[in-house]
């Protein structure tokens, strides 16, 4: 039980750190049934895709939202730590600057 009680407690602290990132394309066509995003690239209404660039997409009639996927470290020692992106996960780790496989302790996270 208090494992669940933890688990929800970090949870919704992380949920309250978050500020999301996110952006809209307004659908030039509004009859259409199909979103074009910045790329020229049509994507067919209500579907979902991942981005090259770590973002999540949805095409709906009003046009392409997407939200950044990264979560960024911003409360950690940055004297003796570095934040290193790893571009196929989307995320970053916190690693010692004299010491790489040592990770670092990291107290909040902002999307």
């Amino acid at each position: 039980m208090n494992a669940i009680l933890v688990s929800f407690v970090v949870l919704a602290t992380f949920v309250t750190l978050c500020s999301t990132q996110c952006f809209i394309i307004p659908n030039q066509n509004s009859g259409s049934n199909e979103c074009k995003d910045l790329d020229g690239i049509t994507h067919p209404l209500n579907s979902q895709w991942k981005t090259e660039n770590c973002e999540e997409c949805s095409c709906s009639q009003n046009g392409i939202n997407c939200c950044s996927l990264i979560a960024i470290p911003v409360e950690y020692d940055t004297e003796k730590c570095k934040k290193v992106f790893n571009k196929e996960t989307c995320s970053y780790t916190v690693v010692e600057r004299d010491n790489p496989e040592n990770p670092c302790a990291v107290s909040q996270w902002v999307l």
